[in-house]
């Protein structure tokens, strides 16, 4: 297995969970602790591209697929957990953006 795709994906699982704790702290009714659990989860998640950087995900194809990954689980948990709606194009952008996670992680 390609090494750097482990730290990829801790990346795009720590900014999942520090997306999760800065809606929560946004929503108004949450304490501080939220917006430092966010701020935590968001410097792990860097530290993670870091590594995966190190092992050669490369800055092109690393940033492209954590971008486009991040984007897409933050809309899942948008649409799930917060009940926020997307419109027809958007669900539509979602589906071409995991298809393109398909075709750059093609090898």
């Amino acid at each position: 297995m390609i090494q750097w795709i482990i730290p990829l994906l801790i990346l795009i699982i720590f900014e999942a969970i520090a997306d999760i704790f800065a809606k929560e702290w946004s929503l108004g009714n949450r304490s501080i602790v939220y917006a430092f659990f966010s701020l935590l989860a968001y410097l792990l998640a860097n530290s993670s591209w870091l590594i995966a950087l190190k092992y050669g995900s490369g800055l092109a194809r690393g940033a492209i697929i954590f971008s486009v990954a991040s984007a897409v689980l933050a809309s899942i948990i948008g649409l799930f957990f917060y009940k926020e709606n997307l419109s027809t194009i958007q669900l539509i952008g979602v589906c071409i953006c995991i298809l393109y996670i398909i075709i750059i992680v093609w090898e």
